[in-house]
């Protein structure tokens, strides 16, 4: 691995090992030689930001270890195993991804149901996550805007992806098309659904704020073809809510992250 990772002795929960990716037979490279190591924290989780300019494959990173896509070269693993379609990992994108002619139930469960799980026991479980996600009393709507708001469904689209695998959530630019004030509620909702669940969360933003607000560790990304570049531990209390963003040295986190995102060749 690459120095910018350290391997303890926690056990590997993520891993993508000398990744590259094109799609013209090697003539251009999206990621080159590309390397991520996440380590699990049991009872704890985690959130792993993803930084980049546009292009710069965050996306195909996600959906790499999502099993949405293989890559040119190189080799993915799940908590310490070479991946397979097994592995069942949920993801959420930035467009909302509900069925609108499901209801908010059967939109949960889906995941449950492929699987073969027992209609009685999937929505026994379904209930419980609707519940952690705040949406209880929701659950026999469909799952279309504006029956629920854009908020509600991205909480729908969090609650699916959990009931997958609790242990690991997937999120691409989830609360992009969300206005300031939603995305500032979501912040804090998905800290509270940590807190609850204690998932490692691998989030893939633009939003430097974000990052450092959600963060415990973010790795800023070149541009293509690319690879992580630094690795920034974010060395803010643990607990975390939005009187952190009075702290001085979140704005010093935040403006160190944006000076480097400046200093990349576009």
């Amino acid at each position: 691995m690459e120095e910018i990772f350290t391997n303890t002795e926690l056990p590997d929960i993520l891993e993508i090992r000398n990744a590259s990716q094109s799609y013209d037979g090697g003539q251009n490279w999206i990621l080159k030689d590309f390397n991520l190591l996440v380590e699990d924290k049991p009872e704890q989780g985690q959130f792993v930001i993803l930084l980049g300019p546009s292009g710069c494959g965050k996306s195909t990173v996600l959906r790499y270890l999502a099993g949405l896509q293989k890559p040119t070269q190189g080799e993915v693993y799940i908590n310490g195993k070479l991946r397979t379609e097994d592995d069942r990992i949920g993801m959420v994108f930035q467009q909302y991804s509900s069925f609108p002619w499901m209801t908010v139930l059967e939109n949960v469960e889906l995941g449950l149901k492929y699987k073969g799980v027992p209609a009685k026991e999937r929505r026994e479980k379904a209930m419980e996550m609707i519940q952690i996600v705040g949406l209880e009393g929701h659950e026999k709507k469909y799952a279309q805007y504006p029956t629920l708001s854009g908020g509600q469904l991205q909480r729908v689209a969090i609650a699916r992806s959990l009931l997958v695998n609790q242990s690991i959530i997937l999120m691409d630019e989830p609360f992009g098309a969300l206005d300031t004030k939603t995305r500032l509620k979501m912040q804090d909702f998905l800290i509270s659904v940590w807190e609850k669940v204690h998932p490692t969360i691998v989030l893939v933003t633009h939003d430097i704020s974000e990052a450092v607000y959600l963060g415990d560790d973010v790795y800023i990304m070149s541009t293509a073809p690319s690879k992580i570049i630094e690795h920034v531990k974010i060395d803010l209390p643990f607990d975390r809510d939005k009187t952190i963003k009075r702290d001085p040295r979140f704005t010093e986190l935040v403006f160190y992250i944006e000076d480097r995102m400046m200093s990349l060749e576009l």
